[in-house]
């Protein structure tokens, strides 16, 4: 089946001279020629094939070692949704650093991180349910919060690593800043606040630099996970194990439509590349945004993935 859809977007593209959305699902712009931004790419790498982008919201794509390749609206902030979780896991993981297979420190849920959550349900936030005095390892802490992408457990990393959420936000942005992403910020850590902001190009540098990171990408990575008290917990990200997915977050609000930063390994005989493909806005019902994000973000994978067999380029990373 995901062949078909794959086949299916390269015809839609080829084949129509301008796309809009379909009832279906999400469909894909006619292939433009690419050229990476000037001073990332290796000499004599500095075009990919032609690329099919998703026809609505915004997207760019990040290739290890060829640099980054701008798709409609890269440059343009827009909210990003529970995708902003991610960075919230590298300052974490920055800050405390996970070992090979460890688990981390405890962290302790307090009284009234734990008394918000029946309020927290009734909003129609993505949760984990705590209790207080509960202790997790930052390990499950940080399964928690990008699997099932839980908005509490943000908060309750924010708290413990930082002291306040205001503090953590200024770590979020100063960690920004230093990795280049000048059209970010970040006003929470969960991504539930619109007023949180990032452009397709900014993530897509935060996806290449949270690879990585070892723990990081492997929790990005997992299908499930166990939690205390919330117990078996699922990915969010149903693309992982398909065409090199490995990673990295998805995210859905009103206000950001469907989002999605996911890291694919293309295979080119002896060379790894990691690409690492953003699309966000991706529009729907409350119920498929995210199923259609998820689809554009794939179909945009595959088109990276031909694009660079098209083209010949050999290049390496994370």
């Amino acid at each position: 089946m995901l062949a078909l859809l794959a086949a299916l977007a390269c015809l839609a593209g080829f084949a129509v001279a301008e796309l809009k959305t379909s009832p279906s699902g999400p469909v894909m712009s006619p292939p433009v020629k690419v050229t990476p931004q000037a001073g990332t790419a290796p000499p004599g790498q500095e075009q990919l094939a032609a690329v099919s982008w998703p026809a609505d919201g915004v997207s760019a794509a990040d290739i290890s070692g060829l640099g980054l390749v701008a798709g409609p609206g890269a440059t343009r902030p827009v909210p990003i949704a529970s995708v902003a979780k991610l960075m919230t896991a590298y300052v974490v993981l920055l800050d405390h650093p996970l070992p090979a297979g460890g688990s981390g420190p405890d962290i302790t849920v307090h009284p009234s991180e734990a008394a918000a959550y029946p309020s927290q349900v009734r909003d129609g936030d993505s949760l984990v349910p705590v209790v207080a005095g509960e202790t997790l390892t930052e390990r499950e802490a940080l399964e928690a919060l990008l699997l099932p992408s839980a908005d509490n457990m943000a908060w309750i990393l924010a708290r413990w690593d930082a002291g306040s959420q205001a503090a953590f936000l200024a770590r979020m942005n100063d960690t920004a800043r230093r990795l280049g992403m000048t059209a970010t910020s970040y006003t929470d850590p969960s991504g539930l606040d619109p007023s949180t902001t990032s452009t397709a190009a900014d993530q897509v540098r935060l996806g290449l630099a949270a690879m990585r990171v070892p723990a990081l990408a492997a929790i990005a990575a997992m299908p499930t996970a166990v939690v205390p008290v919330a117990g078996v917990v699922g990915n969010y990200n149903t693309l992982l194990g398909q065409d090199g997915i490995v990673g990295l977050k998805t995210g859905s609000t009103q206000a950001a439509g469907g989002c999605v930063l996911i890291a694919a390994w293309h295979k080119a005989g002896a060379h790894d590349t990691l690409i690492v493909a953003a699309t966000f806005g991706q529009p729907g019902t409350a119920q498929t945004i995210l199923p259609n994000a998820l689809q554009a973000g794939h179909m945009l994978v595959l088109a990276l993935d031909r694009a660079l067999r098209s083209s010949g380029a050999s290049v390496t990373g994370p």
